[in-house]
């Protein structure tokens, strides 16, 4: 039981590193519950909340899939709407960024929704677990990380989803966001956000219709778009990682054209960080020359982000039209101001 006026929040396992242990084929796997993860979180008694645990999946991070996340979303819905204050998802970090993302555009809700894993497995020394968790659980029932969409939390920083990106392979402090930094921090058991989004990333009316493949293809050096073009045969929409500030070799570009023509193609700069521009250059594969040829701009939105936005748009039925303007406004919600708060 919770005491008087404590907030509730709901805890959704779904595998992943943190979840980990030794099995005898060798390696690690997930093995531990919900249950057992919260279980070995020192000091999350002195939270004085009611903690709802529940094994929603085990996999590892990569074996999640698009029906693991809307069951997830309606989870987490159902949740909030029975007297949650915020709910923590822990998972594998291998697609927290594609799973928050995911999460932050099909649940317009107010209340914190927060994501967090491990790097290290709960066999290894420095088992970052633990103290994750209870700092995401933290920034779920704090009142200053209401209305800033679904929240990655590692490390004790605080991260905007449509931002975030894993950046190292082992590193504890793998989780970045190049562009904006953390939104905040957790210090002494106190959660920090000086920064605030203005405006949120906007809610999808998502309702799935359809099952949608979305290819995600990287330019290099000397691409000829002989693979993209194999690639576009076998998908409903395409996101392109185009170099630098979105531009494809000379000869690539008629290619992409042509497939715009038939599906939805998506340009998004494989740097990592900064937007895709529209009108500085001119040249032949050029930003100006691909978005002429009817390519849709993915703005700051990551390779990774603009896929997950592409698929959830075209399993929900949108079209060509509506996808465009969709873009348009996830490109329209980066501001941020300097008045936060802690909690």
């Amino acid at each position: 039981m919770r005491a008087s006026g404590s907030p509730c929040v709901a805890v959704f396992g779904l595998g992943g590193t943190i979840a980990m242990t030794r099995v005898p084929d060798g390696g690690v796997s997930p093995v531990l519950s919900a249950s057992d993860l919260v279980a070995a979180v020192p000091g999350l008694s002195d939270l004085q909340a009611e903690l709802r645990v529940r094994d929603f999946r085990n996999k590892p991070g990569a074996s999640l899939n698009f029906t693991d996340l809307y069951e997830l979303a309606a989870a987490i819905d159902e949740a909030l709407n029975d007297g949650c204050a915020g709910a923590v998802v822990t998972q594998g970090t291998d697609t927290i960024e594609e799973v928050a993302y995911v999460l932050d555009l099909l649940l317009p809700t107010d209340a914190p929704v927060v994501v967090t894993g491990a790097m290290r497995n709960p066999t290894m020394a420095g088992a970052d677990g633990p103290a994750n968790i209870l700092a995401a659980i933290r920034v779920a029932v704090s009142p200053c990380a209401r209305d800033l969409g679904c929240l990655v939390v590692l490390n004790d920083q605080v991260h905007a989803a449509r931002w975030v990106q894993k950046a190292h392979t082992g590193s504890p402090g793998a989780f970045v966001s190049p562009d904006h930094g953390p939104l905040g921090h957790v210090i002494e058991g106190r959660v920090r956000i000086p920064v605030r989004i203005r405006r949120r990333s906007a809610a999808l009316e998502f309702v799935p219709r359809r099952s949608a493949r979305v290819g995600l293809a990287t330019i290099a050096l000397g691409d000829d778009g002989t693979l993209i073009e194999t690639l576009a045969e076998h998908v409903d929409g395409l996101v392109v990682a185009a170099f630098g500030a979105g531009h494809v070799p000379a000869a690539v570009a008629p290619v992409l054209g042509k497939i715009a023509g038939h599906i939805p193609v998506v340009l998004a700069s494989r740097t990592g960080a900064g937007p895709v521009h529209q009108v500085t250059y001119g040249f032949p594969g050029s930003e100006r020359d691909l978005l002429a040829r009817g390519l849709i701009s993915a703005g700051c939105l990551d390779s990774l982000k603009a896929r997950i936005m592409l698929h959830l748009l075209i399993a929900s039925g949108v079209d060509n039209a509506g996808i465009r303007k969709a873009f348009a406004a996830a490109d329209d919600v980066s501001e941020l101001d300097g008045h936060g708060a802690e909690g």
